[in-house]
């Protein structure tokens, strides 16, 4: 039921008041509310109604939208259904005589209940934005608005106007269901005579033939039809003649049963009691009318009546609700405990087994489901009017009045500002202002805004507004206009109203070791409390796919810093929204407050705070392993003033690169990330490693076949180890590879993030550069080639020659190329120097995965990393041709710097694959496998170097005869030893679309 938009129910108590008129709504009273999404915690609330008020500002399209239908009363079920009927009919028909057939050519009227969410008006502001051609409706044009229902703000707020000009409108009548003439829209009266006549030529009536047209059916169908309405008309009996002997024996409990008497009746037929007295009651007339329900087959839970079905209210596990839905669950004869029988002697009979008849109605849409406008461009093509969205001063009194020039530039879609600044457009004004230079003159000047007389207003009309701005200037000044004006930003989904104000980042404190919640207000006054190596701080999270929850709870036991005073600080709402709130209590003793805190957290979680282990409970909530670290070496790496690098200054360069915070957090956000529960801080490793088994699980899902329950148990069990911030929107359910392959790499960059925040959070040597500590950190040496060397040539060729066709979106230009050695790699991989077959390969990773691949070597996947990843098994990949590994550094136009290694990989024997192959393996006498692609560097221009090392830097060439799935040659090593690291390079990834 928490799914869909409406819900309808008989009042439990008086106390609720009718969100349209105000007033109570009586006990026992049919109420109808539209579900909302709660500004206070992670869940839908209802807005109740009278019947007669909700349909004034609400729009259910079927019965199967409200929640809670099937279970009223009949003539409530006929009279709600009779009032969608009349909202849902937009055309009045044409009155006939009898016997005739409806005219073809027949003008279509609009009825007056389809009128009233529409009506034509003179704008009032500047303000709206037309929802045809996206640009704005300027002050005193005719604008058109149609209420919408199915959108946020429509859903909370009883309706929303969207407004669109009325030549846009015109275009989009039949998308709006805007059948009838203009004439017809309510606010027509308003216009005056010329507008009125546009609006009736772009607006005329549309035939009832375009909107319904007559449709002859085969007489083959005629039987047919006729056969489903008697069918339809039986089963409608049916249901009526159940539903109100279902109320007979309901109103008859209700009036002379307690309480506790209904519960006897549930727990001698072992059914399960509900909360709330009006549930319990409907549960006991069920079982009476239609038999004791036998547990779920699945999950042994409890069937309960829902939307023409009966539902499993059970768990499959800790994670998720059984999802068995059954139409006619198996029953049993209904029993009475015997004291009741003597007591009732409507009781004393014998009660038998019949199936509930039931009318499916679909849901046409999901209270989630909300109705959004995203980046698809304007529906109507518009030229925008000369000045749109420019800003303009006015300085002195000039021929026109301020009215007049402010109505002027207000209707050629610009906007006069009071204020001189540097992003206005010109500045209106005479030559005498000009020579006077007044203060806001000498501010235009200082800001190199021309200034322009008023028959700029009259000469602009036709378009080209920075052209005569120009032409036009009457001051010696002026910077260009066009690059002053602010560009107009790419218009992008548009934002939930509860995610539109979220703070890109928090700053935490750190006192003592851990951060206060800056949202407590207590961060400079008080600090978390410890008690031994006890920090008594929780973060909670709790995903439930199923119920649309994506939620956290914050707990914290603050102490005052200068007396004994005590503080728990709670906070909750949806992760990424403003959705939620908080609460403080005070207290006078730590004992108090410990105890406090202990049963809050046993309250949400089912789990004693500090116990060794933890057994998520149903709809409980998961303990995050994170602290909040220290905001303080964000300073770190940029503060340089007290000691000058020892580095040379392309290798300083790199280090900032591979230690910059915001890439860090930039590559979360990418993810999905939300960065205030899972922060650039102590990211568990052990939380990462659970969350990678749950991925392989799902991947054997895949695999293996699982049920739908497996999959989203799964899924929410992922998303509350790994905290994602998906606003508003539901989480969506892991159930493909793809998936599945993003989220591991996503995890294995995490880890390796770990290793980078570690090496900023350690101390480095406070009489050296910041920077010289990090490169320290890094064990590896870096020295830069210089790019009039052979050996950068060669490099480069390599770069140039190996950019495979199909990767034309991008090109690599090399910034630097580093010489590598990493401490103990030569070493490691003496033992393989000798072997034959060694290649200079390529290897691509995102930029924060650099810090820990320098620091400990290319690394093979965890053995909980699920194998779906992985074409050829767990192992290192390597390339020959550059753009394939470039694929891996998952640059951007917005970020595109990447690096790339140049190793020596020892492949020896090869073990040649044309397809993919997990291997686990390799096969006796190999060494490491070759993915053999089509495409591939001529072999013959390798260029061989004093080392024996070969480096494929041929042109590339295609084998048409090679029957292969891939287009490009990999080659894998599963022994790191394999592997020397020769070259890093840093790219500049050009991005041509």
């Amino acid at each position: 039921m928490e799914d869909l938009p409406f819900k309808a129910e008989y009042a439990k108590t008086a106390r609720a008041g009718c969100k349209g008129c105000k007033q109570n709504i009586g006990k026992d009273t049919l109420r109808l509310a539209r579900m909302v999404q709660s500004a206070f915690h992670d869940g839908k609330q209802p807005n109740w109604f009278h019947e007669k008020c909700f349909f004034i500002k609400q729009r259910p399209s079927t019965t199967g939208d409200i929640g809670g239908f099937d279970l009223l009363r009949m003539d409530d079920q006929k009279r709600i259904t009779e009032q969608i009927a009349n909202n849902a009919s937009v055309i009045a028909e044409p009155s006939t005589s009898k016997g005739r057939k409806r005219p073809a050519d027949a003008n279509v009227k609009m009825t007056k209940d389809a009128s009233k969410d529409f009506g034509i008006e003179y704008a009032v502001s500047s303000r709206a934005e037309c929802k045809g051609c996206e640009i704005k409706i300027s002050k005193g044009e005719i604008r058109i608005k149609k209420t919408v229902f199915d959108t946020e703000i429509g859903m909370k707020y009883g309706g929303q106007a969207l407004w669109h000009h009325y030549e846009c409108f015109a275009k989009l009548r039949s998308e709006l269901g805007w059948f009838g003439s203009g004439d017809q829209l309510p606010g027509f009266s308003s216009l005056n005579k010329d507008d009125q006549a546009a609006v009736k030529k772009a607006i005329p009536p549309m035939k009832m033939d375009e909107v319904m047209p007559a449709i002859k059916k085969p007489k083959v169908e005629v039987k047919e039809e006729k056969d489903a309405a008697a069918a339809d008309a039986k089963l409608e009996k049916l249901i009526s003649e159940q539903n109100k002997e279902f109320y007979k024996i309901h109103d008859k409990l209700k009036d002379k049963l307690k309480k506790t008497e209904l519960i006897q009746i549930l727990e001698k037929n072992k059914q399960e009691v509900p909360s709330g007295t009006s549930e319990i009651l409907l549960a006991v007339a069920d079982i009476l009318t239609f038999g004791a329900l036998k547990p779920c087959q699945v999950c042994k839970g409890q069937y309960v009546f829902r939307n023409a079905n009966y539902i499993c209210t059970g768990n499959v596990s800790a994670w998720v609700k059984c999802e068995n839905i059954l139409k006619e669950p198996p029953r049993e004869p209904a029993r009475v405990p015997s004291a009741l029988k003597t007591e009732y002697s409507f009781l004393d009979k014998k009660f038998t087994v019949k199936n509930r008849a039931t009318k499916y109605v679909p849901p046409t849409v999901s209270n989630l489901k909300v109705k959004k406008e995203e980046d698809l461009g304007p529906k109507v093509q518009r030229e925008k009017p000369p000045l749109y969205k420019l800003e303009f001063g006015l300085i002195g009194k000039l021929d026109r009045s301020k009215d007049e020039i402010k109505k002027q530039v207000e209707k050629l879609g610009g906007k006069l500002v009071s204020s001189i600044n540097e992003k206005m457009a010109a500045v209106i004004s005479k030559e005498a202002e000009v020579e006077k230079m007044s203060e806001k003159m000498q501010n235009a000047k200082s800001f190199g805004i021309q200034v322009v007389p008023v028959k700029f207003l009259d000469e602009v009309i036709a378009g080209n507004a920075i052209k005569f701005i120009k032409t036009l200037s009457i001051c010696d000044w002026g910077t260009d206009p066009a690059l002053r004006i602010p560009q107009e930003e790419t218009r992008v989904k548009s934002k939930s109203m509860y995610t539109k104000s979220i703070p890109k980042s928090v700053t935490y404190k750190l006192k003592n070791g851990s951060a206060v919640d800056p949202e407590s207000g207590l961060q400079d006054v008080a600090h978390v409390f410890k008690q031994g190596k006890t920090k008594w701080f929780a973060v909670l999270n709790n995903t439930d796919i199923q119920k649309d929850k994506n939620s956290y709870y914050k707990m914290q036991l603050l102490e005052s810093d200068n007396r004994k005073k005590y503080y728990i600080f709670r906070s909750w709402g949806r992760i990424g929204t403003t959705i939620g709130s908080n609460k403080i209590e005070n207290f006078s003793s730590s004992s108090e407050a410990i105890d406090a805190f202990k049963n809050t957290y046993y309250e949400k979680t089912g789990n004693h705070f500090g116990a060794s282990t933890f057994n998520k409970i149903v709809g409980g909530y998961y303990p995050m392993e994170v602290d909040y670290g220290n905001d303080d070496i964000e300073k770190k790496i940029t503060d340089q003033n007290q000691h000058k690098s020892e580095l040379l200054p392309s290798v300083q360069e790199l280090v900032k690169l591979l230690f910059d915070l915001d890439t860090m957090k930039k590559a979360m956000l990418e993810f999905e990330i939300d960065l205030e529960k899972m922060p650039l801080g102590k990211l568990s490793r052990n939380q990462l490693s659970e969350a990678l088994k749950v991925l392989q699980q799902l991947s054997d899902l895949i695999k293996n076949g699982g049920t739908s329950s497996e999959f989203i148990g799964l899924s929410n069990q992922f998303y509350t180890l790994i905290p994602h911030d998906f606003g508003v929107e539901r989480p969506p359910v892991i159930d493909q590879i793809d998936t599945i392959n993003s989220k591991t790499e996503m995890i294995e960059s995490l880890m390796e993030l770990e290793v980078a925040y570690s090496f900023l959070q350690t101390e480095t040597d406070d009489k050296k550069s910041p920077l010289d500590g990090h490169y320290k950190q890094l064990n590896t040496d870096l020295k830069p080639i210089s790019k009039d060397t052979e050996e950068f040539a060669m490099l480069e060729k390599y770069v140039r020659n190996t950019h495979a066709k199909t990767h034309d979106n991008f090109e690599l230009e090399i910034e630097d190329i580093f010489k590598v050695e990493r401490a103990g790699e030569k070493r490691r991989y003496k033992p393989f120097k000798k072997i034959h077959n060694r290649k200079l390969l390529w290897h691509g990773s995102r930029l924060t995965n650099f810090v820990g691949i320098l620091s400990n070597g290319l690394k093979i996947a965890p053995p909980e990393a699920p194998v779906s990843g992985y074409m050829f098994g767990k192992g290192v990949y390597f390339a020959d041709m550059v753009s394939k590994s470039a694929n891996y550094c998952v640059p951007s136009s917005s970020n595109n710097t990447g690096l790339m290694l140049l190793c020596e990989v020892a492949l020896g024997d090869m073990f040649e694959c044309k397809a993919a192959n997990y291997i686990t393996k390799l096969p006796k006498g190999t060494h490491s496998v070759k993915g053999c692609g089509k495409t591939f560097p001529n072999p013959e221009e390798s260029h061989v170097n004093e080392d024996g090392v070969e480096v494929p830097f041929g042109k590339p060439m295609t084998d048409t005869k090679l029957k292969s799935s891939l287009l490009y040659n990999e080659y894998i090593v599963y022994d790191v030893a394999q592997i020397n690291v020769k070259y890093l390079f840093k790219l500049n990834f050009k991005h041509k679309y």
